[in-house]
């Protein structure tokens, strides 16, 4: 008999989880609540974490993101999305939101119960965002307004008082270039393909037709006008038309980032019994049972349960683009190609040598002679002379680094400020690169504080009397530079807010390091990989100055110590100009940071490498240069 299960909350996410599937029209669909970000990656979702408590906003919040990642599994056609996405940055997100709209107006149209709970979620969205402070149309994002109109125009619903107040400042404008388009709605919205055109001449109305790309249903004429010619003329097929018919196609499928997939489909998990009870400041409490106490609050840290953080309501998880505008970010990115023209060549070539490694390795084996498998057709003239002997099958190997995904967690400390940053910045942009080419994801992450010698929590420290012993006494930050799932091209010029001034603060890295640990723990893939890239020991000094003198220190290494007892993620480091061998079992360190990118590429080519000789002569090195 199963022990029913203490948490108050547990009931009500496994009756959303159930539901969603329901919803998704997908019963092999997994759940799962966590406080990463939410979004859906494979056959995995997953929605925002409910406590104990069940606070009203928590509940709504659950439920709105259920449904919006569920609309989306059931409405949007991935294949259909790739082929007409545009290739410039404005017009890709224009394309995304009125496709998020699209979603959400089929789930209102087909289970009117989804528009509430889509609303709460756009709501808490757009009060995040600050949308409901924006007073000019330039403060608010054009493609946020034109998703928020288009899903209003088709359900014929008010949005959230933030999101309404974002469409208002732009609906003139996009009525007045676009409003012959937008006539055209109602008669397009169920066929997703139809939908697409109308999305990219309402991009053109816009004045971003330039950064549409080449036409698809053009593209496919005339390819097959190319391929009649070529029939009638009995030629071969032109390679370099080949190449570049793929480079295009490539082009035409970037990868959905999981803060696009949560942003771009936003719907409802229908629980009728549930949305009839009257959800107060918290959730009622079954029949019959009294009262919860209060849950015993969590460790700061998994790794080491005496480390304390005296107050963490100040700490920040933020994406890079929420730190600077997209024109800063340019500017800054091409800074950062500026600084670092001379050494480009050599970088690239040394990405070129690992991308050769690794499609070395990629190339097809097979296994033969099996009892089971493919039919080994080449094996067969040994049955028509002999129909005594057995058919043989093959099998596929699997190369090692299928399913494989790569985090890159960078310091992002003062002392790093200069050259080192720089390079750190575009060693990790053309790895993230390379490995996009090679079918590895890749994530590049950041860490620092947000404040010198203590933020707001060293304030309140102050004010309670200065207590002993009080733990960490500054503001986390920590920054996601590209998520695994967001193709390089969107990302690349996130990079460039390394360059700036004022970023770059104090370390703390076992935090930083179990944060990412937390991260790649929830990823679907087989084989996950964490290089660490720091140029000294953790340092805070408003916390190093109350608390013993290995404080940071000693956490640094419980969190390394649990990553590799656990044995979930890969663990290696590179210290610059610093001793990172007496934390890490895995490590190198460079006396120059000019080698930074060859200690890069090598650690990484070492752990695909298929020759565990040569993986241990690398890994097994101390330090280079």
């Amino acid at each position: 008999m199963n022990k029913p299960s203490d948490n108050p909350a547990d009931p009500f996410k496994k009756a959303l989880a159930e539901a969603t599937k329901v919803m998704a029209d997908d019963p092999e669909l997994t759940v799962s609540y966590s406080v990463d970000p939410s979004g859906l990656s494979g056959d995995a979702m997953r929605l925002p974490q409910v406590s104990r408590r069940m606070t009203r906003d928590e509940v709504m919040l659950a439920r709105g993101t259920a449904d919006a990642l569920a609309l989306h599994r059931k409405y949007h056609d991935g294949t259909t999305h790739a082929r007409y996405v545009p290739q410039g940055d404005m017009a890709r997100d224009l394309y995304e939101a009125m496709e998020t709209a699209r979603c959400e107006a089929m789930g209102a149209r087909d289970m009117p119960g989804t528009a509430g709970n889509i609303d709460a979620k756009i709501g808490h969205e757009a009060l995040r965002k600050g949308y409901d402070q924006c007073k000019e149309p330039a403060e608010a994002p054009l493609a946020t307004a034109a998703g928020y109109l288009i899903r209003h125009l088709a359900t014929g619903r008010d949005l959230p008082a933030g999101a309404q107040n974002v469409m208002e400042l732009w609906r003139g404008f996009i009525e007045e270039q676009a409003g012959g388009t937008l006539e055209n709605l109602d008669d397009i919205l169920n066929d997703q393909t139809a939908f697409a055109k109308f999305a990219r001449q309402v991009i053109t109305d816009l004045g971003y037709g330039d950064q549409l790309g080449d036409d698809p249903d053009q593209l496919d004429d005339e390819q097959e006008e190319d391929a009649q010619d070529s029939n009638e003329d009995q030629q071969e097929p032109d390679s370099t038309g080949q190449e570049d018919q793929e480079d295009q196609e490539a082009e035409a499928s970037p990868e959905q980032s999981q803060e696009e997939q949560q942003d771009a489909s936003q719907a409802q998990v229908s629980m009728d019994d549930m949305a009839d009870q009257e959800m107060g400041e918290e959730a009622e409490m079954p029949e019959g049972e009294a009262p919860l106490d209060p849950p015993t609050p969590q460790p700061a840290s998994e790794a080491d349960p005496d480390y304390k953080v005296y107050l963490g309501d100040h700490d920040e998880e933020i994406a890079a683009e929420d730190l600077a505008d997209p024109v800063e970010l340019e500017r800054l990115r091409a800074y950062l190609d500026q600084q670092l023209e001379p050494l480009k060549g050599a970088v690239s070539r040394l990405a070129n040598k690992l991308q050769r490694r690794l499609q070395a390795q990629q190339n097809r084996s097979w296994e033969f002679d099996r009892e089971e498998g493919i039919l080994d057709a080449g094996r067969l003239a040994r049955v028509v002379a002999n129909p005594t002997t057995p058919l043989s099958f093959k099998v596929e190997k699997d190369t090692e680094f299928r399913d494989t995904v790569v985090t890159l967690l960078l310091d992002n400390s003062g002392s790093m400020r200069g050259r080192p940053i720089s390079i750190a910045a575009i060693c990790a942009d053309v790895l993230a690169r390379t490995l996009e080419r090679c079918n590895v994801k890749v994530e590049i992450l950041g860490f620092t504080t947000r404040a010198w010698k203590g933020g707001q929590a060293r304030e309140v420290w102050l004010g309670d009397g200065r207590p002993q012993q009080p733990g960490r006494l500054n503001d986390l930050r920590h920054i996601i530079y590209k998520s695994a799932d967001a193709p390089w091209r969107r990302t690349r010029p996130n990079l460039g807010l390394m360059m700036k001034e004022g970023l770059l603060k104090e370390n703390i890295d076992g935090e930083a390091l179990e944060w990412a640990h937390r991260r790649m723990q929830v990823r679907h893939e087989a084989r996950k990989i964490l290089m660490v890239i720091s140029d000294g020991a953790p340092v805070d000094d408003s916390t190093l100055s109350v608390n013993p003198a290995n404080y940071l220190e000693k956490h640094l290494r419980d969190v390394i110590a649990m990553v590799e007892r656990k044995k979930i993620v890969e663990l290696l480091a590179i210290g610059i100009g610093h001793d990172v061998t007496r934390y890490y079992d895995r490590a190198v360190t460079i006396t120059d940071v000019e080698q930074l990118a060859g200690a890069m590429t090598e650690q990484l080519a070492a752990l695909f490498d298929s020759d565990p000789r040569a993986r241990a002569r690398v890994m097994g090195i101390k330090k280079a240069g």
